[in-house]
């Protein structure tokens, strides 16, 4: 996706470490056009797995994971990070390391909207350990779900994700492949 890689040269920056800031136009301020075209890209990459849900983490993954679904026409479900009064106390739940947040995050399922025979898709904004889109499919594992995909906006690939999400047997794709991060560039890999 040239546009998507056209605005993580021009708005996103470097911070060092490895982060990349997308916050102007990804995940904290949404430019609605670029995630819908990356939601039907995404689609498109994906849409002859027959999915019947798509799953993502709260908050950063809602956007590209919510016009996904709406391109596919199927229901999104969203991992929350603290469980609220009005879900039940039985729920699916896993541990995940945020590399932003620099501290272990709980993902949290409910039950009423994971279950088994589903055929779960995962997308999310950012591929880089895939420890968090591991976190999502061992929920979708525990409620005796499917995974059939994994989708991601833009992957940082020098950290290893993609080889550490393998053995899960299904189809990786990302919109934007970013190769190297060091001495603060951007350079992609395609």
């Amino acid at each position: 996706m040239d546009a998507l890689k056209m605005r993580i040269l021009t708005d996103g920056r470097n911070l060092g470490n490895g982060i990349l800031k997308v916050d102007g136009f990804i995940n904290h301020q949404v430019d609605p056009v670029l995630i819908d075209a990356c939601g039907r890209e995404l689609a498109g990459r994906f849409g002859n797995l027959r999915a019947t849900k798509v799953l993502t983490a709260e908050i950063s993954g809602i956007a590209p994971a919510l016009t996904t679904a709406l391109h596919l026409g199927i229901p999104i479900v969203y991992a929350r990070k603290t469980k609220p009064i009005t879900m039940p106390n039985q729920v699916f739940l896993t541990l995940a390391p945020s590399h932003t947040k620099g501290r272990m995050v709980e993902l949290i399922v409910s039950p009423e909207y994971l279950s088994k025979d589903e055929r779960v898709l995962i997308i999310d904004d950012f591929l880089a350990t895939g420890q968090t889109i591991a976190g999502l499919a061992q929920l979708a594992q525990a409620a005796g779900a499917t995974v059939v995909g994994i989708g991601a906006v833009i992957e940082k690939i020098f950290e290893g994700g993609r080889e550490f999400l393998r053995p899960l047997g299904v189809p990786i794709e990302s919109l934007a492949r970013i190769s190297d991060m060091s001495e603060g560039r951007i350079l992609f890999a395609d």
